[in-house]
Order: structure tokens, then sequence, then C-alpha cells
């Protein structure tokens, strides 16, 4: 059989899959909190591989490479991303899920809501909420769009517009539940797609396996194997030691995401979040991606220099790859692959916006808190096709590299934590400072991105949270004082947490090692001395940046463990459990 076949049969057991689950909750599930956050009750094992399968998405498998292709072994500093993603779940994940237990939100419009007393807050997530899911959901289909039309020769108007409907059906017949078990194929799918296309690439004949990749890596342009500087002081600069710092804060803004903060409330114990930040994302996407993704990316360099393909854009080169070298089952395998790592992120934002949508401006703003259980979903429903259509319209519209659209979207992502530190870890940020903070920071965002592109070679993302803090701040140095109403609740928050949350003698000491620890692991992983890696050390054939990449991302494991296992940030007790099951105070109503 030819490829293109084993493409389509792959695909079609995958869609079987996907209207699966989608029916099957379409028939379960028949109250608004089971439809909208799996009636916290996603279990271990789900949430562990479909919250790491959103966490990377097509994004990951084929604009990665892409970039890695196009701007070398500078870019390949992002597959740090695999720590820094889960570092921001470590901060405040476990947190959320307490909150959400013992106070009932469904939305995390409804805990900032209540924390700041300030109705605005709410407004604001919503914005946020609406713009991450349009633009991350549409980079996606983007991927999913290219993907099809190399591999298929579909049009990619056509295969955007069929990979979206596939995404629609089941999040919208099945909620997040259904998402969240799709989500456990995908992440097999998405890992074993990586791994195998690296794989075949570096042992091809072409390449000439690993020895002679390795020569070949060595012998390329400096540009292709250094960073290129610390900082560029005017707009853009390229992928400066300032650049990927401060991406790598962009990357962090998906698990800050309201999406995310949503998906920690609905799930049914914290127990798998230190596994899934440390063991199934730092560790085991981690190889995927300091490997074998690199593997793809800097051996698509050599193709082309080489005249063996001649990609276009970043979205050309992970199916140009695939075309080249995959066999017929093979092909059809990564094929799905991909696609699945597309839907992975797709489904839960397009889901988790129709949801906040529902919830923060239908449910509590226009039939004003008395909404029955079926006509929330079918309204949760409808709102979620409207991301859906806007994720869509992104996709037909945009013209960026798929990493830089995707950089964008999660800028706003990580613009949350001006909330989420007033929250969870006590920033004295003033009610109307983190209004005023979350309006500067999404301006910023939008000017930083379309007007003056990257000031400093630094990310939209730096900005966005230096405007928000800085601006909160100055309400707060200009005497702005919340009220005795919101101080005795923010009073009351902060106790319940703090207590249910204090670390052990021993978690207190690890945590006190983690405040230095964690800050020198960015300063020489990911900051200014990364630029020490472009001629530090080598070992194994890998070049001098590669191997200070290797060396930081083992040591970052290491850190990852320290910090959520023995520093407690991301593991739970019985006692905590059972605490936050009994001392609930509902301040969220469901109907």
């Amino acid at each position: 059989m030819s490829g293109t076949t084993w493409v389509y049969i792959m695909l079609g057991i995958y869609i079987v899959y996907c209207f699966y689950w989608g029916l099957k909750g379409y028939f379960t599930e028949k109250t608004s909190s089971g439809y909208a956050i799996a009636g916290r009750s996603i279990p271990f094992i789900a949430f562990l591989m479909a919250a790491t399968a959103a966490s990377f998405s097509g994004w990951t498998f084929v604009g990665h490479p892409g970039q890695i292709w196009s701007q070398g072994m500078a870019y390949a500093f992002c597959s740090f991303y695999v720590l820094t993603i889960p570092i921001t779940g470590a901060f405040f994940a476990k947190r959320n899920w307490l909150l959400g237990k013992r106070y009932g939100f469904v939305t995390p419009g409804d805990m900032f809501g209540y924390y700041y007393n300030n109705e605005a807050v709410r407004w604001l997530t919503v914005i946020t909420a609406f713009l991450y899911s349009m633009f991350y959901s549409g980079l996606q289909l983007i991927s999913a769009a290219a993907l099809f039309y190399w591999v298929a020769g579909v049009p990619q108007t056509i295969g955007l517009i069929f990979m979206a409907f596939i995404v629609w059906f089941y999040v919208v017949t099945g909620g997040l539940k259904a998402s969240t078990w799709v989500g456990v194929i995908q992440f097999l799918l998405l890992v074993g797609g990586i791994c195998l296309l690296g794989y075949f690439v570096i042992t091809s004949d072409i390449i000439g396996g690993w020895s002679a990749f390795s020569k070949k890596i060595m012998a390329l342009e400096d540009r292709y194997t250094q960073v290129p500087g610390l900082i560029h002081f005017g707009l853009g600069g390229g992928w400066t030691a300032a650049m990927i710092l401060t991406y790598m804060f962009s990357l962090m803004g998906i698990q800050s995401s309201p999406a995310f903060t949503l998906w920690n409330f609905g799930i049914k114990s914290p127990k798998p979040l230190a596994w899934q930040q440390v063991f199934m994302s730092t560790f085991v996407v981690g190889v995927a991606l300091f490997f074998f993704a690199t593997f793809q990316g800097m051996g698509a360099k050599i193709l082309e220099l080489e005249g063996v393909i001649a990609p276009k854009v970043d979205g050309d080169v992970v199916p140009m790859l695939m075309i080249q070298f995959l066999p017929g089952p093979a092909l059809g395998l990564v094929f799905v692959g991909a696609i699945a790592a597309i839907h992975s992120t797709a489904a839960p934002y397009i889901g988790t916006g129709g949801t906040i949508l529902l919830r923060d401006v239908y449910w509590r703003y226009i039939r004003k808190q008395n909404v029955s259980h079926a006509e929330q979903i079918w309204v949760n429903r409808a709102l979620a096709t409207a991301v859906t259509v806007a994720a869509v319209v992104v996709s037909l519209t945009a013209r960026d590299a798929i990493v830089m659209i995707g950089g964008f979207a999660t800028a706003f992502g990580f613009l949350m934590y001006l909330l989420l530190l007033g929250v969870h870890w006590g920033w004295r940020i003033p009610s109307i400072g983190a209004t005023l903070g979350m309006v500067a920071g999404i301006v910023a965002c939008f000017l930083t991105y379309y007007v003056w592109r990257y000031p400093l070679s630094m990310h939209t993302a730096f900005w966005g949270l230096f405007a928000g803090l800085t601006v909160a701040y100055l309400c707060r140095g200009l005497g702005a004082r919340d009220s005795e109403e919101t101080r005795k609740r923010q009073e009351e928050v902060r106790g319940w947490l703090d207590s249910v949350d204090a670390p052990s003698e021993s978690g207190r000491k690890w945590r006190s090692w983690m405040k230095i620890i964690v800050p020198i692991w960015f300063f020489f992983a990911i900051g200014p001395a990364c630029l020490l890696g472009n001629k530090a050390f080598s070992f194994c054939g890998f070049s001098s940046l590669w191997s200070w990449q290797i060396v930081w991302w083992i040591l970052g494991i290491i850190m990852m463990w320290a910090l959520c296992f023995k520093a407690e940030m991301a593991t739970t007790s019985e006692e905590q459990i059972r605490r936050a099951d009994e001392e609930t105070m509902e301040v969220v109503k469901e109907v």
C-alpha cells in the first residue's frame, strides 16, 4: 500500500477513537460541572498523560524542529520548555486544586473575582482566556493544514477545516472528560511520533548515522551552532540570550493560563501533579526534544545544504522529512502522531474557552445565575463553536512562523502570573492594581508584538508582565487600598491556604535552598550564562552548545524533582486532601 493509504487508515482509526469519547460524553454528561470540569473527577493516569500532551502540542511536533532548521542550535534552547512549562504547575497547580475544592470555583474568573472582590478582574480573565484560546488553537490548525497538504496532497484550507471539525466534534459533544481521555492516546502518539521520525532521519543512508551526522553538525557555520549574543539594542535581534530567557517566560504561561487553571479544578486528586511535572514532562518529553526533535531540525539543515530538501518556511520541515524518510506504516503512524499532538492542545483550549465564556458571561450576567444544567451545556457547546471559528479565522489569516504565533498566545498566559501570585503567594497587589495591571499587560503584549516587536530582543511575555506588575505596584505606591471586606476575604483565603499547604520542617528547608538553586539554574541554563555554552565543552560527538543543553537539562530534572517532591511544592498528603474535601465554603453555585 502507498504511504497516503496508510495515512488515511491510521487517521480513520484515530477519528473513530475521538468520536467514541465525544459521543460517550454526549450521552452520559448531564450536569454543567460534569460537562465543563468533568465533575472534578479526572483520574490520575488521564491527567498525567493528557496534561502533558496539552502542554506541548502540534507546535512542538511541527514548529519546534522547523525553527531549529531555521535558527540553528540557539533555538534548540527552547527544548527547555519541558521544564519551564511544568515549573509553573509546581508554583500554582496544587493550590488551584485546593482552592477549587474549598470554594467551589468552576472558572479562574470565579477565583480571581472572589479574591480581589472585583468583577473587572473576572472580565479581564475572560478576555485573556479568549485571546489565548483563539491564537493558541489557531496555530495548532496551521500546523495541521501544512501537514495534511504535504503528506496527503489535501489543499490547506480544506485540510484545516477538516481537522478543525474533528476536534470541534469530540469537544462539543463530550466536554472536558472526552478531551482528557482522548488526550491519553494523544500523548503516546505525540512522543512516539517525534522519536520515530527522529530515528528514521538519523539512521537514514543520506545522513549516514550518528558519526556522520555529528561531523556534519561540527562543520556548520557558527550561526547554526552558537547563540549570537547577549542582547540586541533595538527591535528584534534574533535568538540572543535575552530572547531565549524571555521566550521561556512565555512558555511558562501555558500552565498559568486560564484553561489550565480550570483543568486543575477538574482533577479528582492532586496526586498526579508532581509526577506530571517531573517525569512525564521534564524527563519523557525532554528525551524526545533534546535528542529526536533536534535530529530532525539539524538533519533538515544538513539536507537543505546538500540539496536534498528545500523548505520555504518552518512548517514545511517535518512534512518533508516524513515524505523523504518514512515507509508506509511509519508515515501513517507519525502523521497521526502529529495530528494527535495538534488536537491535544486545541481541544482543551476550545473546550475551556467555551466554559469560561458560559460561566463568566452568559450564566453570571446574561441569565443572572439562573440557568438549568441542560441550557448551560448547550450554550457551552455554542460558545465552544464560536471559539473554534475564531481559531480557524486566525489560522487562515496568520502569516508568522508557527512558534512565534504560539509565543504571542502564551504571553497572555504568563500575564496571569500577576493575579496568581497574589492569590496563591500573598503578593500585596491591591484590587485596582490587579485590574489596571492586567489592562496594561494586555496592551503591552499587543504593542510589543504588532507595533514594536521584541524591544531589546526581549519577548512579548516579558514586556506584558513587566508592564502589569509596574502598574499594579504603582497603584499601591500611590496609596490605593482595598476595602475592609476585601482585606478580610483575602486574609481568610490566605489563612486557610497557608494552614492546609504548610510544608513540613524538611520541606521548609528544601524551599529555602530552592530559592537559590532555581534562579541559578535559570541564569546558566537559559539565561545570560548560556553564552558560555558556545565554547564550553563537548562530549560523545555533540556540539558544544548541544552538550551544554543536555547537561543543564539533566541538572534540571534533578532540580524539578527537588522542587516538586522534596520541597513539597507539588505533593499532597492524605490530611491535606481530607481537609480540602471536608472544610468546604462554597461561594459559587452550579446552577
